[in-house]
């Protein structure tokens, strides 16, 4: 069997990276990926300001009980007049620092009278509460590296310079397609023979979920021409196409043959996880074809686990793989397993800072219901022995499938 993490790194470099680049208006960027590096065109702040409320002074002319005329109240968006010897300026968050100011009392430790201001709190240090030009960003420095996921705090840096365009990734066109005379579609009525089909809809999800366009999400049956109909769809309008079931040897399994009519190759993995062992990886006109084991807990491990690497390479990010964390595994019973086994589990806080992984109660790769009770999936190595409250590795959805 194919090692797991042979398998993950196999898929991460199944399809290429995007050759093209668009620009999108900044209101649109969120979620899309940063195609190009991104400097600072000016500095952050642009000039000297206040940082609190108060009163600029030269700190040369503090002196105990001494009152500071008020030369000038200036407000955020004003130009300040230059700040006359033994004279006070007030301001206001954000105020420009006037000229030959040096420091900002704020105005809980004054006491202002008849136009004039007291420091009651002596004495004042040079520099306070003053926000330096450039002290948050220099112009020409670096803000931003390509393949980045864009959200808000990045396009709160991005509009601090005064962005309105962005380079980005075009986004991941992906097509989903389910195979099997015995699915059928929600909403429709449902014969003792049929289940309906939970597949489509969470695959959908999942890509949508990562940022993709899924273009399409079609079903075939299990004849060769009702899966030629949907492959030439397909591939005619997706960068990656994901199947589900279909790819085994029995006599309705036809994904494969029909692939290789299309003039496609496809190499059957049996990899060593538990679920998911069944996993193909096929190229058809330019274009990955991933083919995932009909289980719906099965594929939404695989695309965990495997497909999102290919997800992340395609969409152009420079981190195909997120960080693995650990936890204690809270099993009631030792654990000692063939093949890599993937526990659907919750993560919950420990006193002793080490998380703890709760399991679900039932791990059978038909119990769909364990997917939105669980946050992440715990790795049992293959071969190990586990006990009760052993560091295991944890795949924390939030990070996995962002």
């Amino acid at each position: 069997m194919l090692d797991f993490d042979e398998a993950q790194k196999r898929l991460s470099m199944a399809g290429g990276r995007p050759a093209e680049t668009e620009d999108v208006a900044l209101a649109q960027a969120a979620g899309r990926i940063l195609a190009r590096p991104v400097a600072a065109a000016v500095d952050l702040p642009p000039a000297d300001n206040s940082a609190m409320d108060g009163y600029a002074i030269r700190l040369a002319d503090f002196a105990p009980g001494y009152r500071f005329p008020i030369q000038q109240r200036c407000f955020a968006g004003q130009a300040p007049q230059a700040l006359e010897p033994g004279n006070a300026i007030r301001l206001f968050t954000g105020s420009l620092m006037p000229g030959n100011a040096d420091t900002v009392v704020m105005q809980e430790d004054c006491d202002e009278a008849d136009d004039t201001v007291e420091i009651r709190q002596a004495p004042p240090q040079a520099g306070w509460h003053v926000r330096r030009r450039g002290e948050d960003v220099t112009a020409g420095r670096r803000l931003l590296d390509a393949g980045i996921v864009l959200g808000a705090a990045e396009i709160a840096l991005l509009a601090s310079q005064g962005c309105t365009q962005v380079p980005v990734y075009p986004k991941l066109n992906v097509g989903i397609l389910t195979t099997g005379d015995e699915l059928i579609a929600p909403g429709n009525p449902r014969r003792t023979e049929q289940i309906y089909n939970s597949n489509g809809p969470m695959l959908a999800a999942l890509a949508q979920g990562m940022g993709a366009h899924v273009v399409h999400t079609l079903h075939a049956l299990d004849t060769r021409e009702s899966l030629e109909r949907a492959f030439a769809t397909l591939l005619a309008d997706c960068d990656l196409v994901i199947t589900v079931g279909g790819v085994s040897v029995g006599e309705k399994d036809l994904v494969k043959p029909t692939i290789e009519h299309l003039g496609g190759t496809l190499d059957l993995w049996r990899v060593c996880m538990k679920p998911g062992k069944p996993v193909a990886l096929a190229h058809a006109r330019g274009k990955p074809i991933v083919c995932l084991p009909g289980n719906p807990v099965s594929a939404f491990a695989v695309f965990t686990l495997l497909l999102s690497t290919l997800v992340r390479a395609m969409q152009g990010r420079g981190v195909l793989m997120p960080e693995v964390r650990y936890g204690k595994l809270l099993a009631a019973r030792t654990l000692h397993e063939t093949r890599e086994e993937f526990l659907r589990v919750r993560c919950e806080p420990s006193p002793d800072g080490l998380d703890t992984l709760r399991p679900y109660a039932h791990q059978g790769s038909g119990v769909i219901s364990s997917l939105p009770w669980a946050d992440g999936l715990a790795r049992i190595p293959a071969n190990t022995k586990i006990d009760a409250g052993d560091p295991v590795a944890y795949y924390d959805f939030s990070h996995w499938l962002a």
